[in-house]
């Protein structure tokens, strides 16, 4: 993926890290203090810091001055973590945050709400570790679009969050770009842009369109007009030629697009002030980022043809490396470039929100205790959290089917589980269709890989070895690019 095509160094880094460090398993938890301004959020903040230290012969020892660390951050779609490791791949620090709910003109202020996420998971990297960060980046969630003042960075509207649609462009980008390209979505950032242009009466010579990550790093190295070429793929951008197509480059919106670079590349130092405010060093760098959904394949480090990567978090996300790039938005189909290879995928609707919206936590855990996962559930679901879907079936009208429910608990999350494996299932099947790659064995991350009961219907369901990969958080792939970026 990453800095060029030729680059294969560039990827083993990132795809095969070293082993940890022996004897790395001690920890201990950290009371982290919360913001004043905190106090006032109306959801109550999840933190979980933990510090890892080596042990040699039952003696821990501190980390040398000379020890130089890399952070990375993942901005979910219902909150933030951050993991900080070594070059051997080794977590020192990790911890999350919910995203606090800011409220303007009745609604959700997002982006106020990243920026204050941002700079509390800085502030909760433990103190004596900061000297050590050399790089950063991070990840965002995909199509999540802001536009922005050219001059000021600040947004000059609501951000357009990754799985909105904007129909009223879909025709007019239809008419532009070639058939069946990935932009030809109603949630692309393209169709997002068209619709932002078309309908707002602003001035538009002082604007520019960024994406949830490369906006979230701005805040970070001050260089207005940076993205990198997994975020730019849904506005168009073709990461084979490594440029803007001719078509969309003749738009008269095309001056808003971003400077594209290859994820994990150096963009310059952190600003000044915010080394100064959280003790970080003077040559700590910032990088380009991802998506979130490609910085969970590169923790799980699937390397070779018909690996796959199955997100499971609010929504269900698949990556599957392949020799072969396949792109049809009939089905919300797209590849993005790593190394020689694509990781070749889409994410649906479906997934952990659905059944948020139906069970606690606890109940999650207690219920699936008794699902015997070797028999199938005879119920047919298709969970959505509300009308529209984009991966396997693209169909902005459908509508979440989970009735009939039946009177016991434990049969109606079996009969979700179940739907949602089938859901995933069907869409391995379309992409081996489509000309990609056999999937031979799928790798989970994201918070559904706990569920043991949940990992045995779907292995079922494929008819694969579905295991939990050894990293499942975007986060350390976020770590990884930081890692590569200043290597």
């Amino acid at each position: 993926m990453l800095s060029s095509i030729t680059h294969s160094s560039t990827l083993s880094i990132l795809l095969y890290p070293l082993s940890p460090k022996p004897g790395c398993c001690s920890s201990r938890k950290l009371n982290v203090r919360t913001h004043p301004w905190e106090k006032s959020v109306e959801k109550s903040v999840k933190l979980r810091t933990m510090v890892v230290g080596c042990k040699i012969d039952n003696q821990e020892m501190g980390f040398q001055a000379s020890e130089r660390l890399y952070l990375g951050m993942d901005f979910g779609t219902s909150g933030a973590r951050y993991a900080l490791i070594d070059k051997q791949g080794t977590i020192h620090a990790e911890g999350k945050r919910e995203y606090p709910n800011y409220m303007k003109e009745d609604s959700l202020d997002w982006a106020l709400s990243w920026k204050t996420t941002l700079f509390s998971l800085l502030e909760d990297v433990p103190v004596h570790l900061r000297p050590l960060v050399s790089s950063i980046s991070l990840d965002g969630t995909s199509a999540t679009t802001l536009i922005i003042d050219s001059k000021t960075g600040e947004p000059l509207a609501r951000p357009y969050l990754y799985n909105e649609s904007c129909p009223d462009a879909l025709p007019l980008v239809k008419s532009i770009a070639p058939i069946n390209h990935t932009v030809c979505s109603g949630s692309s950032t393209l169709c997002k842009l068209v619709s932002w242009w078309n309908n707002d009466d602003s001035d538009k010579k002082s604007t520019m369109l960024l994406h949830q990550a490369d906006w979230l790093l701005w805040l970070l190295h001050g260089q207005l007009g940076v993205s990198d070429y997994n975020n730019a793929l849904k506005v168009g951008y073709d990461p084979e030629a490594d440029s803007y197509p001719d078509w969309l480059l003749s738009q008269p919106y095309a001056q808003l697009l971003p400077t594209v670079k290859a994820p994990g590349t150096s963009i310059g130092h952190l600003k000044g002030d915010i080394r100064t405010q959280f003790g970080f060093s003077e040559d700590c760098i910032v990088c380009t980022g991802t998506t979130d959904s490609i910085a969970a394949f590169l923790a799980a480090r699937a390397t070779k043809p018909g690996k796959a990567v199955t997100s499971l978090g609010s929504t269900l996300a698949i990556k599957l490396l392949s020799t072969t790039r396949i792109e049809d938005a009939r089905y919300g189909v797209y590849s993005h470039r790593l190394d020689d290879k694509w990781l070749v995928g889409g994410a649906s609707n479906t997934g952990g929100a659905v059944l948020k919206e139906n069970f606690s936590d606890e109940q999650l855990e207690k219920l699936s205790e008794h699902i015997n996962p070797m028999e199938a559930s005879p119920l047919d679901y298709y969970p959505l959290k509300s009308v529209g879907e984009r991966f396997p079936v693209a169909n902005l009208k459908m509508e979440p089917r989970l009735h009939p429910r039946p009177e016991s608990d434990v049969e109606y999350l079996h009969g979700i589980l179940e739907s949602i494996a089938r859901i995933e299932a069907k869409a391995y099947m379309l992409l081996k269709d489509l000309g990609a790659t056999q999937v031979d064995e799928v790798f989970t991350a994201g918070g559904g890989a706990k569920n043991d009961k949940w990992t045995k219907i779907r292995e079922r369901v494929l008819g694969l070895p579905v295991s939990r990969a050894t990293q499942t958080e975007a986060a350390y792939g976020a770590a990884l690019l930081a890692l590569k970026g200043f290597q």
